[in-house]
């Protein structure tokens, strides 16, 4: 017998997502993009979701030509109907929805005494209320079951759980996505549904890019950061893969950290 064929089966049956289908907010740059990458290459159909056509298309082919079957679908995350219209195209297209990820998100760097009530519902209604809607609308096909539970992967913040200066609106919407991925983990539990969240550290992508281009920022970023860099978008989609895969069924309610070691350093 050759043991090695059967350490393949194994993790291939624990690790691969073959037949699954997977709905990624945010999913046409950055973290989101990078992440529906790696989903789609442990053999899911992937549907992308964004607001930018243009930068749907150029994420769609990226996709298409790593041979995974894929789909762009423009929607706004902070309209419900949009998005329900989404994931019943996703539905009509593959047949399922198994695996949810909330990426989308925004920034804002502004003083606290200096952000406006638009900016902060703007921040608050993108990157919580957004990554809501997103989960009640996939909930309602979602259709998982005691030995093969439905996932929903929530893309948190470290400044979820610290403090930081200019970042009040952002800071707390990620804080909520902490605390409704936790609520969603309770609740949805029995109706064979898991909720986690990934807390990502400071990465290459287009969000960062202001923060990158300041030379203290950055250095100051790197020195704190154990692993002496800032990390790569291809380097969160193992962590995906696993919250979505067969591996992580008695995983629910947690917060895995993909920092560098930034969190823990001083």
């Amino acid at each position: 017998m050759d043991n090695s064929n059967l350490t393949t089966e194994y993790l291939l049956g624990q690790f691969g997502l073959e037949e699954k289908v997977v709905l990624v907010t945010g999913g046409n740059s950055g973290l989101g993009l990078a992440i529906a990458k790696g989903l789609g290459k442990a053999g899911a159909k992937v549907a992308i979701v964004g607001r930018n056509e243009e930068k749907n298309t150029g994420a769609e082919g990226v996709l298409l030509e790593e041979g995974i079957e894929a789909m762009a679908l423009k929607a706004d995350v902070t309209k419900s109907g949009e998005i329900r219209q989404a994931v019943a195209r996703t539905v009509d297209k593959f047949g399922a929805l198994d695996i949810l990820v909330n990426s989308a998100g925004i920034t804002l760097a502004v003083p606290s005494h200096q952000v406006t009530e638009s900016q902060w519902s703007n921040v608050l209604s993108t990157n919580l209320k957004g990554t809501l809607i997103c989960c009640q609308e996939a909930y309602r096909l979602m259709k998982g079951t005691r030995d093969d539970p439905a996932k929903i992967i929530n893309i948190a913040s470290a400044f979820g759980f610290f403090g930081g200066s200019f970042v009040a609106a952002y800071a707390a919407s990620k804080g909520g996505v902490v605390q409704l991925t936790r609520s969603l983990a309770v609740e949805w539990g029995t109706r064979h549904i898991r909720a986690n969240a990934i807390v990502p550290g400071w990465f290459e992508t287009p969000m960062t890019a202001p923060m990158r281009m300041v030379p203290d920022t950055a250095r100051g970023i790197i020195r704190r950061t154990p692993l002496g860099r800032f990390g790569l978008p291809d380097e969160v989609a193992g962590t995906a893969v696993f919250l979505a895969s067969k591996a992580a069924n008695y995983i629910t309610g947690a917060s895995i950290w993909v920092d560098g070691g930034y969190s823990i350093a001083s």
